[in-house]
């Protein structure tokens, strides 16, 4: 926990105005329309990171079936509420969430913090050869 602020995960909460703001600009998501970010949280278990007035100051959401995967993606906290330990607390209250106990596998892309999420037992994958991917990384343009 940190004061003067609370994590939430109900979607009416989310404010589409700040995660879509952030994300659109962001290495992994640049350019993302509204109406897909608007469907990705409404189809995501999604936490949102609030000062206690209800602004929204950081985002993390899972694709997830809830019983045996997850897939972490668009995590974030905006550059004013940096290193304050917002991002350790998101992800601990995220690993914590009574949903995502007994999963077999949650997993997730960085390009810059590794750091963050080894705290909390991710590693790299442990057979990278049975993984692929489809990736089309300029599909919002």
């Amino acid at each position: 926990m940190v004061s003067g602020y609370k994590i939430s995960s109900e979607k009416n909460d989310m404010d589409i105005n700040v995660i879509h703001g952030y994300l659109t600009e962001s290495y992994w998501a640049k350019g993302i329309p509204v109406v897909t970010m608007k469907k990705a949280i409404s189809n995501s278990l999604c936490f949102g990171v609030f000062l206690a007035s209800g602004e929204q100051v950081g985002f993390a959401r899972l694709v997830t079936d809830s019983a045996t995967f997850a897939y972490l993606a668009d995590v974030f906290i905006l550059e004013p509420h940096q290193g304050k330990g917002l991002s350790k607390w998101l992800i601990k209250t995220i690993v914590e969430h009574p949903d995502l106990q007994g999963l077999r596998r949650i997993a997730l892309a960085t390009k810059d913090a590794h750091g963050l999420y080894q705290q909390f037992g991710f590693t790299p994958l442990t057979v990278p050869e049975l993984f692929m991917e489809k990736h089309t990384p300029d599909v919002y343009n």
